[in-house]
């Protein structure tokens, strides 16, 4: 079973609800405003990235890469000498979990704000417990982080809508990870009986170059946006490009429905959840007729997908929040936080 069967109505577009849209138009504010109006600080602001993410070397960092971002009075830097001087030191998880970096500890200035940062799920992430006590923020996607870092969102469109891109298949699925304990694969045997599905990615020895993958999709009705753990917020790029950026339904399986329609519309994606069965996932998928799948769509006459991908956009936004994060917060427990 996949979840309680939930009715669904067709009538006129309601994705926007008034809690919809006002989860959405929040966001928003929150990503790009600090809290209560109050002005972005003036002194300009060191970010020390101690270890870059999946990098054995850290890049050249421009000295107005934040500037260059849209983030004035906010200076990147993996100079370690400067442990001394920055305003707040950030740490990415996988190379601390690796042992490629380890904490400074001896050498932290009191009072010095930590940031750990991780955009990959609980299941995925090992170690915590040994960083009790630690960190003082945290840069995640988790709604609830100090630096709420999703990794993508809507913004407003400015100009008319593209259309949506012609459909000559059904489903489509593009996985690397492929494994049997995993719940995506359980529910993609289940479903395959009952829905021609194109499987794409190392896992069937078809995979897409990088310039290929959303003209590929692009041409299927649906796309399996289905996560490889299912945890709190964790919403990936399966959902944002390689489904919405590519002109595509999403079939998501994931966080609950909540946690989707506080990013995006509720008529914008299938949950997999509100269906009894993959029979009765698959007949609904095929039975959705042209106007039913065009309203998944509606979204797009006033919004686009702005994709979250590189890590100095990420580290920029410490200095959004900075003046209006607390400065005597401190994670006792990360590993009970980020499970939970």
């Amino acid at each position: 079973m996949l979840g309680l069967a939930v009715p669904r109505c067709w009538g006129p577009w309601r994705a926007w609800s008034g809690a919809s849209l006002f989860s959405a138009l929040w966001l928003l504010w929150l990503f790009w405003e600090a809290p209560g109006g109050a002005p972005a600080p003036q002194r300009t602001l060191t970010i020390l990235v101690w270890n870059w993410p999946f990098a054995r070397r850290p890049p050249e960092l421009r000295s107005d890469t934040c500037a260059r971002l849209g983030v004035a009075h906010c200076t990147l830097s993996t100079n370690r000498s400067l442990l001394a001087l920055a305003d707040a030191v950030v740490f990415h998880h996988r190379e601390l979990q690796t042992g490629q970096a380890r904490l400074p500890l001896a050498q932290r200035p009191p009072g010095q704000p930590w940031v750990w940062a991780s955009l990959e799920s609980p299941s995925h992430t090992h170690g915590l417990h040994r960083f009790r006590g630690v960190f003082n923020w945290v840069l995640s996607y988790r709604r609830d982080s100090d630096i709420f870092m999703p990794y993508g969102r809507l913004e407003p469109r400015a100009g008319p809508a593209p259309p949506v891109p012609a459909k000559s298949k059904v489903a489509a699925w593009v996985v690397s990870n492929f494994q049997a304990h995993q719940r995506r694969v359980q529910l993609y045997r289940q479903l395959a009986p009952h829905l021609p599905v194109d499987v794409f990615g190392q896992a069937n020895r078809r995979p897409l170059c990088a310039d290929c993958l959303l003209p590929t999709v692009a041409r299927y009705r649906f796309y399996l946006a289905f996560e490889n753990s299912q945890h709190r917020d964790y919403v990936t790029e399966k959902f944002w490009h390689n489904a919405l950026a590519a002109g595509t339904v999403p079939v998501v399986l994931g966080p609950p429905r909540a946690s989707y329609e506080a990013l995006v519309p509720a008529d914008a994606f299938v949950h997999v959840d509100d269906f009894g069965s993959a029979r009765e996932l698959a007949a609904f998928l095929r039975g959705m007729n042209e106007s039913q799948y065009r309203s998944y769509f509606r979204w797009r006459e006033w919004f686009q997908v702005q994709r979250v991908a590189s890590w100095e956009q990420r580290f920029c936004a410490i200095c959004t929040r900075y003046p209006h994060l607390p400065r005597d917060q401190v994670y006792q427990d990360l590993q009970g936080w980020f499970q939970a």
